[in-house]
């Protein structure tokens, strides 16, 4: 994974050669506080057969929002690296286009897990999805 972080910036991007590319998504870290947001521009290739927003990309966005809000949580540094222990997702509403945006927060945790809540939600604002996760940092 290479991040393109600059000197003294605020935040930075994440920029990963994996699902990142398949997905489409971008993940931006703030500097000041180890938040993270990620967006998804909705694409016809996100939704599902009846034109709504597939299951499967809302929890790969919620896992990933709550990873790397996970990893600032271990090593705001140099972002941590960790493997989902688990993932639990409540679907709330659907979209059908426009783009969505993932947040997360840390709900506790200690040295080698962390535990954390994110949110999807629409353009409006509206709620799509909530997750709640647990994380284990790895050493590489």
């Amino acid at each position: 994974m290479e991040n393109d972080i600059a000197e003294g910036a605020q935040s930075f991007q994440i920029e990963d050669p994996g699902v990142q590319q398949l997905g489409g998504y971008k993940t931006t870290i703030d500097r000041r506080d180890g938040s993270c947001i990620v967006t998804l521009d909705l694409e016809p290739p996100h939704l599902n057969r009846h034109g709504i927003l597939h299951g499967g990309i809302v929890a790969t966005v919620l896992d990933v929002v709550c990873g790397n809000t996970a990893s600032q949580f271990f090593d705001p540094e140099n972002h941590a690296a960790l493997v989902t222990v688990s993932l639990t997702l409540s679907y709330v509403a659907a979209a059908r286009a426009g783009r969505i945006t993932a947040r997360a927060r840390v709900t506790g945790g200690g040295k080698s897990i962390a535990h954390i809540f994110g949110e999807l939600h629409d353009e409006q604002g509206q709620l799509l999805a909530t997750a709640t996760g647990v994380f284990k940092r790895i050493r590489t």
